[in-house]
């Protein structure tokens, strides 16, 4: 019998299996002499097919590697639980140029609103700081991967030598994973659905900068599964009150009666990162993780 190369025969858990592993036959099925039959597409291995795992019919194939890989690679790195960073992209940094401006009003506005990467630059940094506590097993920062907000999070995380998570997800721009996230945890996505799950399935608390649809759609969805008891009441933050309260009229929503009054208490709004990280801290001084509130989602 044809000796073979050796190979541990037990997996990551423990667990003896002595069949050839997929990787083994991906090297062995390189190595076949290429003729018409091999250079053929059905003859590729199925898993590395990359036109067959790009039919519409495998769509809930690609659904599930989506939500599979980011979770096993942050599970495999021990993170339990991360604080969410939700804000716009084309917001700069202090004297940074408002790149995204597309006329002079917007100029003033974007360049006035880099106290926000500011902020959640120092935001990124107190939560790390406690998460360099705990192992950098909780409080661990995820944002969207990409500049603006996104960046300042994940640059806080590194100003104190912290992991930091980028849920980067494919468009036409914006979208290149900033230079701060952890390598080994930035990840790309093509559905928004799965990329939205992933940032609230460890989500001890959501934090919302100023910012345009995509922020104001990751807002209204988290809000919606917090009051409709889908989500955990964790801490919901508004950094900057002017600016929300001017674009959503809460109060209006309550006086019409399309959410309950105290609807409005789901989310609360601050200014500086010492005031979100005080919530935070003193939310998890009085509540037990492992016994969370959830709403009734009674209407």
């Amino acid at each position: 019998m044809a000796r073979m190369k050796k190979r541990a025969l037990r997996r990551k858990g423990g667990v003896w299996d002595p069949l050839a592993d997929s990787a083994q036959s991906r090297q062995r099925a390189s190595t076949v002499p290429l003729t018409p039959q091999s250079a053929s597409p059905t003859y590729r291995l199925a898993y590395i097919d990359d036109d067959f795992l790009c039919r519409e019919e495998l769509r809930p194939v690609r659904l599930q590697l989506e939500l599979l890989k980011t979770e096993m690679m942050l599970e495999e790195r021990g993170i339990n639980s991360t604080v969410v960073m939700f804000g716009g992209a084309r917001i700069p940094e202090p004297g940074g140029e408002a790149w995204a401006a597309k006329n002079d009003i917007q100029r003033k506005n974007l360049e006035a609103a880099s106290v926000y990467y500011a902020e959640a630059r120092k935001f990124a940094r107190l939560c790390s700081e406690q998460s360099a506590k705990l192992g950098y097993k909780e409080y661990v920062i995820v944002t969207g991967g990409g500049p603006g907000v996104m960046e300042a999070g994940n640059r806080g995380a590194a100003d104190a030598g912290a992991p930091s998570i980028g849920l980067n997800i494919v468009l036409p721009h914006e979208q290149a994973p900033n230079g701060y996230v952890t390598p080994e945890l930035s990840f790309n996505f093509h559905y928004f659905a799965i990329r939205k799950m992933h940032f609230l399935l460890r989500a001890k608390a959501v934090t919302v900068f100023p910012g345009g649809f995509g922020t104001l759609d990751e807002l209204f969805e988290t809000v919606t599964l917090m009051q409709t008891g889908r989500l955990a009441l964790v801490p919901l933050i508004l950094f900057g009150e002017k600016f929300w309260r001017t674009i959503i009229n809460f109060e209006a929503l309550a006086e019409f009666g399309t959410i309950a009054p105290n609807d409005i208490n789901l989310v609360h709004f601050v200014e500086t990162a010492e005031e979100a990280w005080d919530i935070i801290a003193r939310f998890y001084e009085t509540v037990d993780p492992r016994e969370m509130p959830m709403a009734s989602g009674r209407r």
